[in-house]
């Protein structure tokens, strides 16, 4: 590679993001721009990154896209052996004298999502978000939390609220008193 600027685009489809063998995700469209600026003490590599990711949504687990518009810098320098200096910066050794950039790009891209992948309102799984709004836990005038059972629905509920034991209503009693 001739010292100065050097451009090189890649496509990363879902074959490189399945090959990469990440645990953020598996599938996506992503284009990626490097430049590399090439000098005889460091080399500066220069990503950006636009496209889409597919994950799947935390609330209802079916596949959503993500959109992904970021940019990176690596900075390469040669030594003895590989190690990383920092997190942008890496030394490779001076007899190889070349780089597999396939795990910065997918890390690159990982670090630019989100950590909560959630469809926009109305969009999720009907099945899935109306099985989970069934099994979430409810709270009650007092504040405790409780879990609708499958022979229960919110009416039965309502009934055993109304019918409480009177001892709690005099001790309610005390309680209004101070």
């Amino acid at each position: 590679m001739a010292d100065g600027a050097n451009e090189f685009d890649f496509v990363l489809d879902n074959l490189f993001f399945k090959n990469i063998d990440g645990l953020e995700f598996q599938k996506g469209d992503v284009k990626a721009q490097l430049t590399v600026i090439k000098s005889a003490l460091v080399s500066e590599f220069i990503f950006k990154f636009d496209g889409i990711i597919k994950v799947p949504c935390d609330r209802c687990l079916d596949e959503m896209e993500l959109p992904v518009s970021t940019k990176g810098k690596l900075f390469v320098k040669l030594g003895a052996e590989y190690s990383e200096e920092s997190d942008d910066t890496v030394i490779i050794p001076k007899e190889e004298g070349t780089i597999n950039i396939a795990w910065f790009l997918y890390e690159f891209i990982a670090l630019a999502i989100p950590v909560k992948h959630v469809h926009p309102a109305g969009k999720c799984n009907k099945t899935v978000s109306s099985k989970l709004k069934k099994h979430m836990a409810q709270s009650d005038e007092e504040g405790d939390l409780y879990v609708l059972s499958d022979d229960e629905d919110e009416s039965v509920v309502a009934n055993q609220e109304s019918e409480t034991d009177p001892r709690w209503d005099e001790l309610k009693k005390l309680i209004d008193n101070n």
